[in-house]
């Protein structure tokens, strides 16, 4: 709760200064005028800002979920007729993650000078999405606000139900390519060199090793002798791809080039369109106009391939074109099913209902394969682990197993 700074006068016209911690400006002069003072100057403590402030850059990241609950909450006290100040700094003051409290504090300055609640959401893109603002802002227009936040929830819960069990499906395989390169490289380091040097001590320096043997000794013996260079361009190099990919011209080529990986590609095509009929229909739902939707759910959609697809649509449309029709043209990116949804949806004027069952479908079709996709790399990788294991384990028992038939 911020803290402020007065100076006023009491029944007896003596000055007096102090603090004391109020949701606003205005609670603050409420409480001195409760106490029988006469405020001269009342301002907020500029020590308290910078230490509110600081403590909201060092806090945590806001996550979706705290999105979520501060949406459906906004919503059911906006339906009980709460007006949006008060809804919003109760919602503050309960709030735990400190950078989200300050940006509703700010949120709420900004609309108690004036500002509408769609364009204090825009100014904080970080934790709120355009799609967010743009259906606040149709929700104020036409005077639904508590039921479009109720379908802003619906559709976070749905792209955050989403977002978690891809990670969840990629969590084990990387745990296991994150050991397998631990261990691979942890036997190069420590076991093989000891191994080699205790080979060449029994067979003598002139031995004849199998060309495993030879190829796992001379690979060591270059990660010993040059890591210090290794190291440094290996950083490097992850570094500036991942520089090169947050590029517009990287961004989009590495969305080209996962559109093509074999296994991938399926489950980013069904994801981005589950996406986009999710997003559209909402936006439309809510009194979005179609081309300004289009552009909201080309930049809400995260593939540089399918946004680019969709701003040529909304240019397309604007010149009298029908969506479907657009549609019906990018195959490669909206299977046939879209279109014929969507022409159904423009004869019956039921398009964001009809979307709706396109999500649907296809979030569940993202389950379906995300679930296969789990089960086809999960003893793949297992069996890469296994290979690396046995193929130094080859190289270290060959030369000792022929060592053994000399003895012999």
């Amino acid at each position: 709760m911020p803290t402020f700074t007065y100076l006023a006068l009491n029944q007896k016209q003596e000055s007096i200064t102090g603090t004391l911690d109020a949701t606003d400006r205005g609670r603050a002069l409420a409480i001195l005028a409760g106490q029988r003072l006469r405020p001269i100057s009342v301002s907020e403590d500029a020590n308290a800002i910078k230490k509110r402030n600081r403590k909201a850059l060092l806090g945590k990241r806001v996550k979706s979920d705290d999105v979520v609950m501060f949406t459906r909450q906004l919503s059911a006290m906006i339906s009980a007729g709460v007006p949006i100040l008060r809804a919003l700094d109760s919602l503050g003051s309960h709030a735990e993650n400190p950078t989200f409290k300050r940006t509703i504090e700010l949120m709420m300055k900004d609309i108690q000078g004036g500002m509408p609640f769609a364009d204090a959401i825009e100014k904080h893109p970080n934790i709120f999405s355009d799609v967010y603002s743009n259906m606040v802002r149709a929700g104020e227009a036409a005077g639904i606000l508590d039921d479009i936040l109720k379908r802003l929830a619906l559709q976070q819960e749905k792209n955050a139900s989403i977002r978690k069990k891809v990670k969840s499906a990629m969590t084990y395989p990387m745990v296991l390519l994150g050991i397998t390169v631990l261990a691979f490289f942890g036997l190069m380091i420590f076991v093989i060199p000891m191994i080699g040097n205790t080979i060449k001590d029994l067979a003598g320096e002139d031995a004849e090793l199998p060309m495993i043997t030879q190829i796992m000794l001379g690979f060591s013996n270059f990660i010993l002798g040059w890591w210090f260079i290794i190291l440094p361009l290996l950083f490097g190099a992850v570094y500036m791809l991942l520089r090169y990919i947050k590029t517009p011209t990287g961004k989009r080529n590495f969305h080209i080039a996962i559109l093509k990986i074999p296994a991938i590609k399926s489950i980013v095509r069904k994801l981005a369109v589950a996406r986009f009929a999710r997003t559209f229909s909402a936006l439309i739902g809510a009194g979005v106009a179609v081309l300004e939707a289009l552009d909201v759910t080309a930049r809400a959609i995260g593939n540089t391939v399918y946004e680019e697809s969709l701003r040529d649509a909304a240019e397309r449309v604007k010149n009298g074109e029908t969506l479907s029709a657009v549609i019906t043209e990018k195959e490669v990116l909206f299977p046939p099913i879209v279109a014929q949804m969507l022409s159904v949806g423009e004869e019956t004027g039921q398009t964001e209902k009809v979307l709706v069952k396109v999500a649907d479908f296809y979030e569940e079709e993202v389950d379906a394969a995300i679930d296969g996709l789990s089960s086809i790399i999960e003893p793949v990788m297992i069996v890469i682990m296994g290979g690396g294991v046995g193929l130094i384990a080859a190289s270290v028992m060959m030369p000792i197993t022929g060592l053994t038939n000399q003895i012999q």
